[in-house]
C-alpha cells in the first residue's frame, strides 16, 4: 500500500509560468483563430467566413511549393547537422583546458543573432570581397546565388549547418559526459570494439538529448525567416521562398488578416503534428531496443 502523501501546494510554484504563457501565448492564439474564421475590412468591419481561408490556403499553388520547399530544406539539415553533431561531440576532449577552448570556439556560432549571420553570409559569399565567392571564382565555377538556385540553396544550407550543428554537438557532449567510466572500463576489459561502444553505451545515452535536439532543429529550421530572407531575399525567383516569407508577405505586405491567420494555424499545426511523429518514432524505436535487450538477457 502506498502511503506518501503528496503536496499539491507545490502547483503554485508553477502558476506565475502559466499566467505567463496565457497571456504571452494562448490570449493571442485565441485572436488568431479569431481572425482566420473573418474577413477584416477595418476595425469595425468584418464578416464570417468559416473555413473559407483554410481551404483557399491549402489549395494556393504558391504555398503549396513553398511547404515543399520548406520540408526539403528542414529535413537535408536534420540529416546533416545530427550526425555530424554526434561526431564532434565525440571528437571533443573530456578533461582539461582543451575541453574548454574546445567549448568556446564550438559555442561562438551560437551566440550570432539570426539576422547578423545572414549579413556576415552574405558578405561571405560575394564574389569581390567575400573570400568564398572570390575563392570559388577563382577556381572557375561561376557560384552566383542572386542567379543560381542551387548555389543560393547549397549556401543557405550550409550556413544553417554552419550555425545549428553546434547546438546538436553541445547536446550530445552532455549526454556523453553523463556515462559513468565504469561503463568504458567493463567495455575495455570485454575488448568491445569502438562500434560497439557506441553502439551500446553511448547511442543509448544519447537518445534523450537528440530528441531534444531534433525537435528543437526541426521547429527552428521550419520556421527559419531572417537568415534566407538577408541572405537571398526568397531568390533567386521564388526558389528559396519559405513558409515563414510567404506568411510574412501575406500579413505584413498584403495586410490580408484573415487569409495569413488560416495560413498561420496550419503552419502551426504542421508543426506539432511533425514534431509528434519524430517524438513518437524515436520514443518507440528506444524502447524496442529495450525490449530487445530484455529479451537477450
Amino acid at each position: 500500500m502506498n502511503n506518501k502523501i503528496y503536496n499539491n501546494r507545490a502547483w503554485w510554484l508553477i502558476l506565475p509560468m502559466l499566467l505567463l504563457v496565457a497571456f504571452s501565448a494562448i490570449i493571442p492564439l485565441m485572436t488568431v483563430v479569431n481572425y482566420s474564421v473573418q474577413d477584416v475590412f477595418d476595425a469595425n468591419t468584418r464578416f464570417f467566413t468559416g473555413v473559407e481561408w483554410f481551404q483557399a490556403t491549402l489549395n494556393d499553388p504558391a504555398l503549396q511549393a513553398a511547404l515543399v520547399r520548406q520540408f526539403a530544406f528542414s529535413l537535408t539539415v536534420l540529416a546533416i547537422e545530427v550526425p555530424l553533431g554526434i561526431g564532434i561531440a565525440l571528437l571533443m576532449p573530456k578533461k582539461g583546458w582543451q575541453a574548454s577552448a574546445i567549448l568556446i570556439l564550438v559555442t561562438m556560432p551560437l551566440l550570432i543573432p539570426w539576422n547578423v549571420v545572414g549579413s556576415i553570409w552574405q558578405i561571405f559569399t560575394r564574389g569581390d570581397i567575400g573570400l568564398m565567392g572570390w575563392g570559388l571564382r577563382e577556381l572557375g565555377y561561376g557560384y552566383n546565388i542572386t542567379r543560381s538556385a542551387v548555389d543560393a540553396w547549397g549556401t543557405i544550407i550550409l550556413m544553417d549547418v554552419w550555425h545549428w550543428t553546434p547546438l546538436i554537438a553541445l547536446l550530445c557532449y552532455s549526454g556523453l559526459r553523463s556515462i559513468p567510466d565504469a561503463y568504458y572500463q567493463a567495455a575495455r576489459i570485454d575488448r568491445a570494439s569502438r562500434w560497439a561502444v557506441f553502439r551500446y553505451i553511448q547511442m543509448p545515452k544519447l537518445t534523450n538529448v537528440l530528441v531534444i535536439g531534433i525537435l528543437l532543429r526541426f521547429m527552428h529550421s521550419f520556421m527559419i525567416y531572417a537568415e534566407p530572407f538577408v541572405l537571398t531575399g526568397g531568390g533567386p525567383g521564388n526558389s528559396t521562398t519559405f513558409l515563414s516569407q510567404s506568411l510574412t508577405t501575406m500579413a505584413i505586405g498584403q495586410q490580408d488578416l484573415g487569409p495569413s491567420a488560416a495560413f498561420s494555424l496550419i503552419y502551426f499545426l504542421i508543426i506539432l503534428l511533425v514534431c509528434w511523429v519524430f517524438y513518437t518514432a524515436i520514443m518507440n524505436l528506444q524502447k524496442d531496443k529495450q525490449q530487445d535487450k530484455g529479451g537477450v538477457s
